[in-house]
């Protein structure tokens, strides 16, 4: 039986045979589509090459491309686990002809592969062509000898393409499988044609027309060819299966799930390990590609997709996080083919992990709030929205979580209800919106942009050029001119000042025409204008003049400086704890960095001196600090490190700076530091200084931050630092070097004094001598004790029930403040009488609550040391009672 990488193997290598291209996958996040949230077929990755936007060097190609569907129009989630062939992930095989070859060629491929490579039986095979693609129809009798009834003409936009309102558009031709009259079903184009027994295995486009404005058509100049056929669901058919989770790579996935929730893979939780299974590939590959779980959009989606599989297995039995075990398996059968998978296999498990591990601790109580609003309702009666809302605003559910969950008990959510809940949490959030006052503004750099083209960053290179003031900007609107005294924004042609971005802080300095001065504070950018925030020191500017730009040298230095020591921060990390670190943002300023970077735990001591040591040791070696600008797939192939979630265009700036120690020279793989980056860096890694360290604290859930010095600033803190050991040993009377252990023998004494004055102080209230009073026949010490803290009742409750031998003691602290109490038991009375019982009488008595610990040894607080002797009547009640 041919395995599923077998299938996918055999379909690029035929067309690679043929003469196509075979391209790589691209990534689920659309580099080319704002209007895709994930890459949902095969043509996404050339839609600019069948457009003629984007010219490539070859005409025709093939592709095993990834695909998700759970977000926007193209959303299978809530059919996912629950019928054969629904998927949030699934690859789809496609052969593509830009101009190249068309019907004549593309029917043809499609027989051959499929009849001989796969060794379908033509006998199962029937087709569907647009209702007046003749030519389509000719090919088909003519290349597979289909007769009339197996060739159905299809008139609805199932068999016609398009891309969108406007555009390229054609008419396909479908491949279809007859399952045989044992399953119900009719063939398409027939009332029947949804059930099963006829199942579409490949979809060919003939991209002939262009699509006008005004609704007519137009013969396109390059006809071309997109073709779509679900890896899953040939393989099904191929290996002998009516349902995709059979197949053998989702079978494996499935087991492993089963194997780690120790239940049955086809008993009564198969609906379970079906959804996990799936779930496992589309939350692997988006996190993958960049894709982070966040409460807003892609991360939004992941985020629902991952908790619907941890809901599933938490229905499964799992009473652990279980996702991130599974891990091992999908690389296992898919990393061969995409080693994406290989490579981000450690930040895959780290995040679903820690999601897993945040969302189960809100899953039991949310699933008790589902359980107790349904057990309200009536026998099939629908959630309120409400309540359905409820549980998203408070535990994190998204509706169809919910709507999963009700589904398995054939109930409905008010959508209408909980979309009202939602509207009206809205309208308050944006009611008690003040707003910062810039977006209003913002329109305004949008007029600009298209009036004035974008402004040309020249600071790469330079610190100080020349330029024209194009127009200044005061609270939303054009100024003619700025005097002396006022605030306003200065746009540019171009400007040698860096914009915020990236964590790098925008640039100060002198902007300077020959009738006025300004001082910049700050640089900010805003559709494509780079925003020059500066007051008019002297004299007046406006717009048309010619200007001289000065950049803060000193300023830009340490910024500098400390952007580049963050690439080698990030690579030392990832040296020292592991390919799962990622950045997660930074700050770049003049006085500090800061480095956010995925990591689930602090770094001890040890690991932050040898990040701290790597740092400083490729800064003495003073390597240079290259630029290139490369085509993205190019940079990655350097194993160039990007920002997850930040979008690059079709060239990028790549950062290099390091040399590997003992790896020779001459070649990328042994560069220290590869990145794509759009800031200013050093020349070389020297010009950083030093590098020191401020400590590691958590950022947020996942992510862990360093602060950290460069250059002046860290020497400045390690002199402050040396002044301070000085004045200790003087203090000390020592040398440096003997100041910890100075003061750990001094921590020690203090340690042994604290011990003995607490001693002490038991001693001294319990010097008077207590004589055991016999209770109920039982020996006991009932006391009220000054000059003693809460902590010190303890050790005089075990002195006096070793002193008593069998007895209970009872002990009330006057502290100064709230009363303590504290009893104990001995152990041979333990069954008769608890000291938890002791306690909570007599802290009730003190107007306390609570109150509690072991049968042998109690504790608790009051508020009123006046009802101390009551609190003792209310013990020996107990003791009387007992």
């Amino acid at each position: 039986m041919a395995s599923l990488n077998d299938i996918r193997t055999t379909f690029l290598d035929y067309f690679e045979g043929n003469g196509h291209a075979r391209v790589d996958s691209s990534p689920l996040v659309p580099r080319n589509d704002p209007t895709l949230m994930f890459v949902n077929s095969g043509m996404v990755q050339f839609k600019n090459v069948f457009t003629g936007v984007e010219h490539r060097d070859y005409d025709r190609a093939t592709t095993a491309q990834k695909c998700v569907r759970a977000g926007g129009k193209h959303n299978d989630l809530d059919n996912v686990g629950y019928t054969a062939r629904h998927h949030t992930f699934f690859e789809m095989l496609g052969n593509f002809s830009f101009g190249d070859y068309f019907k004549a060629d593309a029917i043809p491929f499609a027989w051959e592969l499929i009849t001989r490579e796969y060794g379908i039986d033509p006998k199962r095979l029937l087709v569907t062509v647009y209702q007046t693609d003749d030519e389509a129809a000719e090919i088909w009798r003519k290349v597979a000898g289909l007769p009339d009834e197996r060739i159905i003409r299809i008139d609805s936009d199932d068999n016609f393409w398009r891309m969108g309102p406007t555009g390229p558009c054609g008419p396909c031709t479908e491949i279809f499988y007859d399952h045989g009259d044992h399953i119900p079903g009719g063939p398409p184009g027939s009332p029947d044609e949804d059930g099963d027994r006829f199942i579409e295995i490949w979809n060919l486009v003939f991209m002939q027309n262009e699509q006008l404005p005004d609704g007519t058509m137009r013969p396109l100049d390059m006809q071309s060819i997109d073709t779509g056929m679900g890896l899953e669901r040939i393989g099904a058919l191929l290996q002998g299966k009516h349902d995709n989770y059979d197949t053998d790579l989702m079978r494996a996935l499935i087991e492993a799930s089963a194997h780690a929730t120790s239940t049955d893979p086809d008993g009564p939780q198969n609906v379970h390990h079906r959804v996990i299974a799936d779930h496992l590939r589309s939350t692997s590959f988006l996190i993958a590609d960049g894709v982070m779980p966040s409460n807003e959009g892609r991360g939004y989606v992941l985020r629902r997709i991952m908790r619907r599989a941890m809901r599933h297995a938490h229905q499964a039995g799992a009473k652990d996080p279980v996702m991130h075990r599974l891990v091992p398996a999908l690389v296992q059968q898919m990393g061969q083919h995409y080693g994406e998978l290989v490579r981000a296999r450690p930040l895959i498990e780290e995040t679903l992990r820690n999601e897993e591990e945040r969302f189960r601790t809100t899953l039991d109580r949310g699933l008790r709030l589902l359980e107790d609003e349904v057990a309200r309702l009536p026998e099939s009666g629908e959630l309120s929205g409400a309540a359905a809302f409820k549980l998203y605003d408070t535990y994190g559910f998204p509706l169809d979580l919910t709507q999963d969950a009700l589904r398995e008990q054939g109930r409905s959510v008010d959508v209408e209800g909980f979309d009202a809940a939602m509207a009206e949490q809205k309208a308050r959030a944006r009611a008690a919106w003040s707003g910062s006052g810039e977006q209003a503004d913002a329109a305004i750099w949008f007029d600009l942009a298209d009036k004035h083209g974008t402004t040309e960053f020249l600071g790469y290179d330079t610190e100080t050029a020349e330029g024209e003031v194009l127009a200044l900007v005061s609270d939303g609107a054009e100024m003619a001119e700025a005097k002396a005294g006022e605030k306003v924004s200065i746009v540019l042609n171009q400007t040698p000042f860096y914009a915020e971005a990236g964590g790098q802080v925008g640039d100060t300095g002198v902007v300077r025409t020959d009738t006025g001065r300004a001082v910049v504070t700050d640089t900010r950018r805003s559709a494509g204008i780079f925003m020059h925030m500066a007051e008019i020191e002297e004299g007046t500017i406006h717009p048309g003049q010619a200007a001289e730009l000065l950049v803060d040298h000193v300023r830009r230095s340490t910024i500098r400086a400390n952007h580049s020591a963050t690439h080698l921060l990030h690579e030392a990390l990832r040296s020292t704890l592991g390919e799962h670190v990622a950045q997660r943002g930074s700050l770049n300023a003049p006085d500090r960095l800061r480095f956010d970077f995925s990591h689930g735990q602090g770094l001890t001591p040890e690991q932050l001196a040898r990040v701290e040591a790597e740092v400083n040791r490729y800064i003495r070696q003073n390597s240079e600090v290259s630029t290139r600008i490369m085509d993205p797939d190019a940079a990655r192939e350097l194993g160039a490190q990007a920002l997850f979630g930040e979008k690059y265009g079709d060239e990028v700036r790549v950062v290099s700076m390091g040399s590997r120690e003992g790896s020779g020279k001459g070649t990328d793989k042994r560069t220290y530091s590869i990145e794509l980056c759009g800031g200013t860096h050093v020349g070389r890694t020297g010009e950083i200084g030093a590098f020191v360290t401020l400590g590691d604290q958590a950022s947020s859930a996942g992510v862990r931050r360093i602060e950290a010095l460069t250059g002046e600033a860290a020497l400045a803190h390690l002199q402050a630092q040396d002044r301070r050991v000085s004045e200790l040993a003087n203090l000390f009377k020592a040398q440096p070097d003997e100041v910890p252990a100075r003061v750990r023998s001094l921590m020690d004494e203090r340690r042994a004094l604290q011990n003995e004055i607490a001693q002490l102080r038991r001693d001294m209230a319990m010097g008077q001598g207590v004589e055991p009073k016999n209770i109920n026949g039982l020996s006991c010490v009932l006391q009220v004790i000054s000059g003693v803290s809460g902590k010190d009742l303890g050790p005089m409750i075990d002195a006096q029930k070793t002193a008593l031998g069998s007895g209970i003691v009872v002990l009330i602290a006057d502290t100064g403040a709230k009363p303590a109490v504290a009893a104990g038991v001995t152990s041979d009375l333990v069954d008769r009488i608890s000291a938890v019982d002791l306690v909570k009488a007599a802290v009730a008595a003190l107007g306390g609550r609570g109150g509690g610990g072991r049968p042998e040894m109690a504790q608790g607080g009051g508020a009123d040391i006046g009802q101390a002797e009551a609190a003792l009547s209310a013990a020996r009640e107990v003791i009387d009672a007992a």
